[in-house]
C-alpha cells in the first residue's frame, strides 16, 4: 500500500498516515512518500510499535516503509 503525501501541509501527512496505519493488517506494509522527513511521525511510530525504514529520494522527498513489529 502506497500513500503519497507530497504537496500537503502539516499536519495532513501525519494524520493521513496514522489513519491508513489503522487499516493495516498484520504482515502488510505501508509506504509513504513525503516532501520532508517526518520527524514527528517517527515518535508516533515508536510509541505505537511500528518499525520503519526511511530513504531520501533523488527529488528530495522521503520514502518511509512502515510495518508492524512481529509479536
Amino acid at each position: 500500500m502506497i500513500l503519497d503525501n507530497r504537496g500537503l501541509e502539516p499536519p495532513q501527512p501525519m494524520m493521513r498516515t496514522l489513519a491508513k496505519l489503522e487499516e493495516l493488517e498484520a504482515g502488510q506494509t505501508l509506504i509513504i512518500i513525503n516532501d520532508r522527513r517526518p520527524m514527528f511521525l517517527f515518535e508516533q511510530l515508536d510509541e505505537l510499535g511500528y518499525i520503519y525504514l526511511t530513504e531520501q529520494q533523488e527529488d528530495g522527498s522521503y520514502r518511509v516503509t512502515i510495518s508492524r513489529k512481529a509479536g
